[in-house]
């Protein structure tokens, strides 16, 4: 039986590494894979996805507004896939998510997702939060914090390596922008003074940090 998968981790465990390896494995057996990434990550030129070691394949784009299913369906009709694997899976959208579990319960395709399960301030990327909920096997690939221990976390970072709290959710980069850590270090991270105000921001949960972020209209309505 065809299943959804999702594959997350924080940065730098080998995502997009593991992808190419289980691409490749089909192809070699003579079978067809369709890879899919998103448009927005142009970091390795449009449409591809590498890994840090060196290895890349040319993959179709999605955007927010693309029915992943429909585009599967007519690649499928024209040549059998056997295989879909979707590379930075926590930028689609609810409802492509759903579009996923088509592909599995119709075509009978499995689906393989790869992805960062959380941002640089703790909450659940929209992709992430309905693969969590939806896929049928969940499986975490694991990279360690500077202290050796697993990094379940990640903390943006700017030129000079201070934590940035504050910005929008998606800022394409990568070790240059992004940090893995530990969720004790994360905490740490996030209360160091140098990156943005006050500390007592810093000491509340990612939820109560959050709601300073939102317009005042919107900070009344979750009062009530």
């Amino acid at each position: 039986m065809a299943k959804l998968y999702y594959y997350y981790s924080s940065m730098n465990a080998g995502k997009s590494t593991t992808l190419l390896q289980s691409s490749f494995n089909y192809r070699e057996r003579g079978m067809h894979t369709l890879i899919w990434t998103a448009a927005i990550d142009d970091r390795f030129g449009e449409g591809q996805v590498a890994s840090r070691i060196g290895i890349h394949e040319p993959a179709s784009r999605f955007h927010k507004e693309d029915n992943i299913f429909q585009l599967t369906k007519s690649s499928h009709e024209h040549r059998e896939i056997s295989c879909v694997l979707i590379d930075e899976a926590q930028f689609l959208t609810k409802a492509q998510v759903w579009q996923l579990t088509h592909i599995t319960d119709t075509l009978k395709i499995p689906v393989l997702c790869y992805g960062i399960r959380t941002d640089f301030q703790g909450q659940l990327f929209e992709g992430s939060q309905w693969l969590l909920a939806w896929a049928d096997e969940l499986v975490e690939l694991k990279t360690i914090c500077h202290c050796a221990r697993k990094a379940t976390m990640v903390v943006r970072v700017n030129a000079k390596g201070e934590t940035i709290r504050q910005g929008t959710q998606v800022e394409i980069g990568g070790n240059d922008r992004y940090v893995p850590l530990c969720r004790t270090h994360f905490k740490e991270a996030m209360l160091t003074k140098s990156c943005t105000g006050e500390t007592k921001l810093a000491q509340e949960s990612p939820q109560q940090h959050q709601s300073h972020n939102q317009p005042e209209s919107q900070q009344n309505l979750l009062k009530h």
